[in-house]
């Protein structure tokens, strides 16, 4: 299974750990075939993932590609608004643009991780 994580991890911390991929051959994060998307902040990973982008992404998990238009009939929402949203994500590097021009998230699971530490 296809799986993404969604973390939080400041840029040092992720520019750390390319670097040892990259040294190493070898990534110390998720297991091999597992994606990573990092946010620099807990508040930044839920300004990008809202709730109705969340619904999105649950439609669109392990779907292929598809278009905007099917997207939002998947999730029972005008085009106008799930196109707003779908940008949102490609921006953020969630979901990627196919080779066809539809959308896709292609991953059949997430994992989101992050720890809330006492200041």
């Amino acid at each position: 299974m296809k799986t993404v994580v969604l973390d939080v991890a400041d840029r040092r911390s992720a520019g750390e750990d390319f670097i040892r991929a990259w040294e190493t051959g070898s990534p110390d994060g998720p297991p091999q075939g597992d994606a990573r998307i990092s946010f620099e902040t807990p508040e930044l990973l839920w300004k990008v993932l809202t709730a109705k982008r969340w619904e999105l992404l649950k439609a669109l998990c392990g779907a292929g590609p598809v278009s905007i238009r099917e997207a939002a009939r998947r999730v029972g929402r005008d085009v106008k608004s799930v196109h707003g949203d779908v940008t949102a994500l490609l921006n953020a590097g969630v979901l990627d643009r196919s080779e066809s021009g539809g959308i896709e998230f292609p991953y059949e699971a997430v994992k989101v991780e992050f720890m809330l530490q006492a200041a």
